[in-house]
């Protein structure tokens, strides 16, 4: 039985929620007293969180199937307020580095509102607000207008006597990007919300409560940190205690709190391949490794992944060094990052419940929404936040184990995956140890390795290629300045023989570690970047003059000479072994 705080005397608002996922648009909504009638998703595990949570009895159904179906539509529950998030994956700048196909994404978003443009222009509609959510990039695939002719509407406004050509929907003045912080919330997650309140025919935005510095009367952004403090981490004892919601007045004792007293510890493969483009990164901005704890959190992902530039990584509480040292989020601090209760359930597996969390709209955000609705009609806010009180955990899979976890099964790349570091970044000028010919892009290695210099990154930037043995003649560069002869000593003694054939050096790279003879070319990188970084090297531009090493540049900064020089070394060897 939940223990729902109820509302009295106060006019419940209905909901309707299309791409539901777990839930969060619709539990902003509940929290301020509105009565959540309906949810739709495609996805089974999205459904089931959201009858579990909701007490309601949805059932898994294509939103598509709406799409052609105009009776449909109009036998859907009439609701005072319509919100949907579809989803965002193709419209996402991590899709395939933002060359996903649009155009389920803008299906799905046009079926959407060609759903909203019936509910709000039937006869005797009662709609009152609609509110719609996306990742920002979203905004520019979609028309900044919608007539019923465009959402295929003609017949249905001919029948109500509309004329077809008559916008149904106006995505231009009723657009804007928000950011869940300034609402309260533990993340910093950008999102495009268009809607509108229909009396008015705009998009009101709530009036932001927090900020960076907390000026004007605002409150500080919540923090990673502030969050940490005020729960406990994932290695505490079992006990009984009682457990206080970082957000809410919820106190729960430990063992009904789910999915969080479990080993996130990643592989120290996967925390350095993380740090190093978080931190090093091409082209992008630098970010913060592990994350910055006086911040709020980054975007949370639906993806569980540790070996990217996107992953959330902690110092784990553990004192270990390498496997483990670093570790993820769990569940339990994700879902309370995206501003769920800790009351709050989420179904499936270890995958699933990271899926459903982290494709969910914050609370604070559809909160600040249903805020701005009651305020709207004059509604009386609840004095309190209508919230499960008890957490029902019937057919939950809990994730936690209260087991430190063994790293007995490291990742290994697929047969044949591409490789591509480079040392040291200034601007955008790289000297990069590939496997493959970056300009010709293939999607596998080459049995061979490259040296080369990127000036940029993308179309229009030139790659300077680089043939072995080159490094001789940077030698007599390299000597002229401070460390020159302390670094080509330790190139040409020792690092040099720990550099296998292509072959060798390949097989390394794809098990992900060096073995007694050989060291894998991540490390032989990272190498390159210790030492020049131990080195007391003159931090300066030199001018070429005689000889053009990097074909593109006049000015160079000379660490980026002596990099040029370990990484040809590492092709030389590699290529004629």
């Amino acid at each position: 039985m939940f223990g729902e705080l109820r509302i009295n005397n106060i006019m419940s608002l209905t909901v309707i929620d299309f791409f539901c996922g777990a839930g969060g648009f619709s539990e902003g909504f509940r929290q301020m007293g509105f009565e959540i009638k309906y949810g739709f998703d495609h996805w089974k595990p999205a459904v089931e969180t959201y009858n579990h949570n909701f007490n309601l009895e949805c059932e898994v159904k294509n939103i598509l199937d709406f799409k052609s179906s105009i009776e449909e539509i109009e036998n859907l529950p009439n609701t005072d307020v319509i919100i949907g998030s579809p989803p965002c994956v193709s419209f996402s700048s991590s899709n395939k580095s933002g060359n996903a196909d649009k155009s389920l994404g803008v299906e799905l978003t046009e079926t959407f509102l060609k759903i909203i443009a019936v509910k709000k222009h039937q006869p005797n509609s009662i709609l009152k607000a609609w509110f719609m959510e996306n990742v920002v990039n979203s905004k520019r695939y979609l028309q900044t207008a919608y007539t019923f002719k465009d959402l295929g509407l003609t017949d249905w406004a001919n029948k109500n006597r509309i004329s077809p050509l008559k916008i149904a929907i106006d995505l231009y003045e009723n657009t804007s990007v928000i950011n869940s912080a300034d609402y309260g919330s533990f993340q910093a997650r950008k999102r495009v919300i268009s809607g509108e309140i229909i009396k008015k025919g705009k998009l009101i935005i709530p009036k932001t409560t927090h900020s960076e510095d907390g000026l004007g009367g605002k409150q500080k952004y919540l923090t990673i940190g502030k969050m940490k403090e005020n729960f406990p981490h994932p290695f505490t004892k079992k006990s009984n205690n009682s457990i206080s919601d970082p957000q809410y007045q919820l106190q729960i004792p430990q063992n009904q709190l789910t999915d969080h007293f479990y080993d996130t510890g990643i592989y120290k493969v996967e925390w350095k391949f993380s740090k190093y483009w978080k931190t090093n990164h091409p082209f992008m901005g630098k970010m913060s490794f592990p994350e910055n704890k006086n911040k709020p959190s980054r975007t949370i992902t639906a993806t569980k992944i540790a070996n990217s530039r996107e992953s959330i990584i902690y110092k784990s509480e553990i004192k270990r060094i390498g496997d483990g040292e670093y570790r993820l989020p769990t569940v339990r601090e994700a879902s309370i990052i995206m501003g769920f209760p800790i009351t709050y359930q989420f179904l499936g597996s270890d995958n699933n419940k990271w899926r459903l969390v982290g494709n969910a709209v914050c609370c604070s955000v559809s909160r600040a929404f249903a805020k701005i609705v009651l305020d709207e009609f004059r509604l009386t806010f609840p004095n309190n936040y209508v919230l499960n009180y008890n957490p029902k955990t019937d057919g939950i899979i809990n994730l936690n184990n209260y087991e430190l976890k063994t790293f007995d099964k490291p990742p290994v790349k697929n047969k044949g995956s591409r490789f591509r570091r480079h040392a040291i970044k200034d601007g955008n000028l790289t000297v990069t140890l590939s496997n493959y010919d970056i300009e010709k892009n293939p999607k596998t290695s080459e049995g061979k390795w490259f040296t080369s210099i990127q000036y940029g990154t993308g179309k229009g930037f030139p790659i300077q290629k680089v043939n072995d043995k080159y490094y001789q003649n940077l030698e007599k560069i390299i000597i002229e300045y401070k460390g020159g002869k302390e670094f080509l000593k330790y190139i040409n003694n020792g690092f040099s023989e720990r550099i296998g054939n292509a072959n060798e050096l390949q097989e390394l790279y794809e098990l992900q570690k060096s073995n007694t003879k050989y060291t894998e070319p991540t490390e032989l990188v990272d190498l390159v970047q210790e030492l020049i970084g131990k080195l007391d090297i003159e931090n300066i531009e030199v001018e070429q003059k005689e000889i053009k090493v990097f074909e593109h540049k006049d000015k160079v900064p000379v660490k980026q000479f002596f990099a040029l020089y370990a990484i040809n070394k590492i092709t030389t060897i590699a290529n004629n072994n």
